[in-house]
């Protein structure tokens, strides 16, 4: 089975690789074997993430293994032109684009009657536009060469909510119904969409929640594993879905959530 996990072979964009859960992604497809092109907005993160990658000792540590190989660029996944020459260069450069991945979020948590125009604007932006764009120029370019996997970032947010949430909530979910529909649209061509649903991931975006016990504990105990994920568990899930493990998944959520949505509002009453 081992064969059917690996991407030896394959091209695999990352966007939001220069941190958090993007940067967990990279290192993931690397060691499963995929050439990598870490591509964020942070062009130092984006780099430093490459280096390490190029860094590590060879696939499974055995003698003539392939030597990781990564490349790094800055993108800002809101230039719809600048994701389309990223992702035709990657192409250009190695044969095809087989894997795009897409990590990067923003959320400003604050009541809905508060929000301002511009923070409407900048949610709904990078969250869902930056997202069609992603999946506008990878789809374009995998529909031509009849194959390829494209995986989103979504979140819990997309079924489960609370106070301060609202605008997330509404482009994660948003992200998902645009996954289904790309995946209709493209399956016919051989091209895999699917979305990664992860539930609280200790990562840059989730780190102001850490100065406040409370909450970071309320939300360690939402789950069924009592804890928080880290973003190299997130790498798995993703691995899977960009793999031929996943050949007949396409259009799917993977919630990589520790429980927390099957047990949402769970109340343990006593002697339980």
């Amino acid at each position: 089975m081992n064969s059917v996990f690996s991407l030896a072979g394959r091209s695999a964009a990352v966007v939001g690789a220069g941190s958090g859960i993007g940067e967990a992604v990279a290192i993931g497809c690397a060691e499963a074997g995929a050439r990598v092109h870490c591509l964020d907005i942070d062009a130092e993160g984006a780099a430093t993430t490459a280096a390490a990658i190029q860094g590590a000792s060879p696939r499974g540590g055995e003698a003539g293994a392939r030597v990781p190989h990564a490349t790094s660029a800055q993108l800002d996944i809101l230039d719809g032109p600048a994701v389309t020459a990223a992702f035709e260069a990657i192409a250009a450069d190695h044969g095809s684009l087989d894997i795009v991945v897409c990590t990067p979020g923003v959320n400003v948590r604050k009541p809905i009657l508060d929000y301002t125009d511009d923070e409407i604007d900048r949610v709904l932006g990078l969250n869902l536009k930056g997202g069609a764009h992603v999946i506008q120029a990878a789809g374009r370019i995998m529909r031509e060469q009849g194959s390829g996997s494209i995986i989103l970032f979504s979140s819990v947010r997309s079924v489960v909510v609370e106070p301060g949430q609202s605008m997330y909530a509404a482009t994660k979910a948003g992200i998902v119904q645009m996954v289904r529909a790309a995946a209709a649209e493209l399956g016919p061509h051989g091209v895999r969409v699917n979305a990664v649903a992860p539930g609280v991931i200790d990562t840059p975006l989730t780190a102001p929640i850490k100065e406040q016990p409370e909450w970071y504990g309320a939300y360690a105990a939402g789950n069924i594993l009592e804890r928080w994920g880290s973003a190299r568990e997130m790498a798995g899930p993703t691995v899977f879905l960009a793999s031929d493990a996943a050949s007949y998944v396409t259009g799917a959520v993977l919630f990589a959530d520790g429980g927390w949505t099957a047990i949402d509002g769970r109340f343990t009453p006593p002697g339980m």
